[in-house]
């Protein structure tokens, strides 16, 4: 996607006739609804050019890590294939991204727009309207696989069995990792069942102890 398409990105998404989706009566038509209001306040700080790398890196991780996830739990559970189809084409661009992402991180380090450049990107990716990513997986990252397909499945195929010799070589090593790890959680959980306990008897005590002076009182009072 060229810098011309995340212009005109930026630009439908802030037409007026897109910022909501339904048509409020005319009652209501001087009051946002807090999502609304949520929606504008997020876009706003967004795109506030005082806004640092924090909350655009947090954008783009919500944008494209934690809504595909929901997306997809819900396209499976759904059971709705299109849904799955749509949210796998998402994934395998959104891989084949982050890989050339890490490959040119410290290039990309010193765009200062990058990140604004990438949420619009990951916007591109997933809007059901334009499809970029069935546009990406079908006119580039389709024709690459299938073109070295057979050399990427014996590098594949050798990468699965080193791991499986690495596996069975140090499995003694991995039951031990496992055995300690399982028994730091148990520890962890009793610690945390222990001081939960232990601030609830306190709590009960704090409770019950004005409650017994207060008794006291009163039994003197009438003796």
């Amino acid at each position: 996607m060229m810098l011309g398409d995340v212009g005109d990105l930026f630009t439908t998404l802030s037409r007026p006739s897109l910022r909501y989706s339904t048509a409020l009566p005319s009652a209501f038509a001087g009051i946002q609804t807090p999502m609304a209001l949520a929606g504008e306040v997020g876009l706003q700080l967004l795109l506030c050019p005082l806004s640092s790398n924090i909350v655009v890196r947090t954008a783009c991780c919500s944008v494209g890590i934690v809504l595909p996830v929901y997306s997809t739990f819900k396209a499976i559970e759904g059971g709705d294939e299109r849904e799955q189809k749509r949210w796998l084409l998402y994934w395998a661009a959104y891989g084949s991204f982050s890989l050339a992402e890490v490959l040119t991180d410290k290039l990309l380090f010193w765009f200062p727009a990058y990140y604004y450049m990438k949420f619009a990107f990951l916007v591109w990716l997933q809007l059901p309207s334009v499809e970029g990513a069935k546009h990406l997986y079908s006119q580039y990252l389709r024709p690459l696989l299938l073109n070295h397909q057979t050399r990427l499945d014996q590098i594949v195929e050798f990468v699965y069995g080193e791991m499986t010799k690495f596996v069975h070589a140090h499995q003694s090593e991995f039951m031990l990792a496992r055995k300690v790890f399982t028994g730091a959680l148990a520890s962890a959980r009793q610690m945390l069942h222990d001081s939960t306990g232990t601030a609830q008897s306190q709590a009960n005590r704090a409770i019950e102890g004005p409650n017994n002076q207060t008794g006291d009182s009163r039994q003197e009072h009438e003796d």
